[in-house]
């Protein structure tokens, strides 16, 4: 089958500045797809040349097979970053406006805006108009806009920016229905625990280049299982110094540690019973929050043998 998006090789720059520099990536028909990244790493130009919104300057982007732009416009929804509606116009009228474009009945359009403004919390303000909504509901109109039609392709930018729990889980459940009805969804975010839950593949995007790519599972198989997940009740500032960690990611009462090549995490578990209370302990692949920051050249962990309690 043909992959629902191909890049190959594809280079975009704004001046002296590449912003897509050389990436190749397949997002896989009926698969969740992430483009990770943190703010500035080109995901949303990307998705701005699969959208044909702006051409690569050398490369080539493919959607089912084919270059961007009408001939496969109709199987795409796209969420783009810039949120941007009609302000003055009444909810159910843009949202109708927005299915006519791709092809539905003015009464399809509005039955089917309905089904989804009652899902998401918004079936009383359906009459009102867009000025008159928060930011929070107005980015769900937009994002009803985007799956109006059941779109083939749904590519989402930045979908849970600016989004509380409680809507970035309607968020989600809507992406995963969606998904199961056989759409293949692409979504850019800097979220890794979101991704994580959500993903089968990835792209890893920093300063334009491709860092890491492919299915979730085997990018976090490179990495091996020598994370501990380490939960306890006590003074855990030992950890930092304890000969088989190399780094530490440290909420408090729970820490996630890098091993070092070779460790015994049987010592270490030897050692941290001694000293604090578990409730647990599980070695695990690193989170994909972790492979982000160490990929990016960030410092989530600190080094052994540093910090204050060195």
């Amino acid at each position: 089958m043909e992959p629902a998006v191909s890049l190959a090789n594809v280079v975009k720059a704004f001046g002296d500045r590449r912003a897509v520099d050389g990436v190749s990536l397949q997002v896989s028909p009926g698969h969740v797809y992430g483009l990770l990244g943190p703010n500035g790493a080109g995901k949303t130009t990307m998705i701005r040349m699969i959208m044909d919104i702006i051409r690569p300057d050398s490369g080539q982007a493919r959607v089912f097979g084919r270059p961007p732009g009408k001939g496969v416009r109709s199987r795409i929804g796209y969420l783009p970053e810039e949120r941007g509606l009609y302000k003055k116009m009444k909810i159910l009228d843009v949202l109708e406006f927005q299915g006519s474009i791709k092809g539905a009945s003015p009464a399809d359009a509005r039955k089917e805006s309905a089904t989804w403004l009652e899902r998401l919390g918004l079936g009383e303000w359906k009459d009102k108009k867009v000025e008159e909504l928060s930011k929070g509901m107005q980015q769900k109109v937009q994002f009803i806009a985007a799956v109006l039609g059941r779109p083939e392709l749904l590519i989402l930018d930045e979908p849970f920016s600016g989004m509380d729990p409680v809507n970035q889980d309607l968020f989600k459940d809507a992406i995963v229905d969606l998904n199961r009805n056989g759409a293949t969804v692409l979504f850019s975010t800097h979220q890794m625990d979101t991704a994580e839950k959500l993903c089968r593949g990835i792209a890893l995007i920093n300063q334009g280049k491709l860092v890491l790519e492919g299915p979730l599972v085997e990018v976090k198989q490179r990495f091996g299982k020598n994370t501990v997940l380490l939960a306890f009740e006590g003074d855990g500032s030992f950890l930092k110094m304890h000969p088989a960690v190399g780094t530490v990611d440290d909420y408090g009462g729970y820490s996630e540690l890098r091993l070092r090549a070779g460790a015994d995490p049987q010592d270490l578990l030897r050692d941290a019973a001694a000293r604090v209370r578990i409730s647990r302990f599980e070695i695990v692949a690193p989170s994909l929050h972790n492979i982000f920051i160490e990929q990016v050249g960030g410092r989530s962990a600190l080094p052994a043998g540093t910090g204050p309690h060195a």
